[in-house]
């Protein structure tokens, strides 16, 4: 008896979710429509919206691959969890498009093989800690062309470095990357840390990752046109320049703004709801490295917003 409740539970809950998955996808591809329809240049914070991204990044996405000329319909995401919110979610489902998705937790990769997309879709998932050192073989191993669609690197830590120690014949036409705004302007990241791992290096959650001034540096130095970032003042937008068309690149200054949510927690874990400047006070104290001089101080020394 408790067997076949358990069984029907299940099965409504399943109809629900399908039924849900179904109306936002419909929802998804009339808004890839109108976002297709912008010209290019269009401010990114404009374009956004969510089917299964994070935030806002499905709309972004959607915009771009309408604007951008994409040889190879291939993508490649770091950090996904159970995939179930991702950057690459919706253009798997709604474009069709292969894909690789990587993270170090086997219980998300699981998940992942498990989900009805797996045989559905042309999408590998493995189960890896992302280093520099590998970082080059795995995205070998994904039998991709180097000419690949869509990268998105998001690993609460060492985002830069990793992108950094991606080979150059590894070109992705457009690249996500997220960044710590609460890191300022300058051109910092944190220390390259193989185990690196957000939570127990400080409480807060909120020391990771890498400064949009240290991300647009890197992505000169690799060719690309920093094009914007989504309104929640987290992910980066990057295109490969020598298929930017209309785009233009953006200033710093004009794409760089503070984020406004409010993640911060104590040391029991708990949500603190810190904001503003009281959230960089948390962690001004923690090391970073500015990654054009190689110079080294803590976050105070180096913090500058405009």
């Amino acid at each position: 008896m408790i067997r076949e409740r358990a069984k029907s539970i299940y099965k409504t809950y399943k109809r629900e979710r399908d039924f849900t998955e179904n109306a936002l996808l419909l929802l998804g591809k009339q808004m890839a429509w109108q976002v297709a329809a912008l010209p290019a240049n269009t401010d990114l914070r404009r374009v956004g919206f969510k089917v299964f991204s994070q935030f806002d990044e499905d709309g972004i996405i959607q915009y771009l691959i309408h604007k951008l000329p994409i040889k190879n319909k291939t993508f490649i995401e770091f950090g996904v969890e159970n995939f179930t919110e991702s950057n690459t979610r919706f253009l798997l489902i709604n474009d069709h498009w292969q894909g690789m998705v990587l993270d170090a937790s086997a219980a998300d990769i699981r998940y992942i093989q498990q989900d009805k997309i797996y045989w559905q879709y042309d999408l590998q998932a493995k189960r890896t800690w992302i280093t520099r050192g590998n970082i080059n073989s795995l995205l070998e191993d994904s039998g991709f062309d180097a000419d690949l669609g869509l990268m998105s690197i998001d690993i609460d830590g060492n985002d830069y470095w990793i992108w950094e120690a991606i080979s150059s014949t590894i070109r992705p036409r457009i690249v996500i990357v997220e960044y710590n705004s609460l890191f300022g302007l300058e051109p910092i990241s944190v220390p390259y840390q193989e185990d690196f791992q957000r939570t127990p290096l400080h409480y807060s959650n909120l020391y990771y990752g890498a400064s949009l001034g240290a991300l647009h540096h890197l992505a000169k130095k690799k060719g690309y046109l920093l094009i914007g970032s989504n309104i929640w003042a987290h992910n980066a937008f990057f295109i490969r320049a020598d298929i930017a068309g209309e785009f233009k690149a953006q200033e710093l200054e004009d794409v760089y703004f503070t984020s406004k949510f409010r993640e911060s927690r104590n040391m029991a874990g708990k949500l603190t709801f810190a904001r503003g400047n009281d959230r960089i006070k948390l962690i001004e104290h923690m090391p970073v490295v500015n990654v054009v001089s190689g110079e080294t101080g803590t976050l105070q020394s180096f913090w500058k917003l405009l």
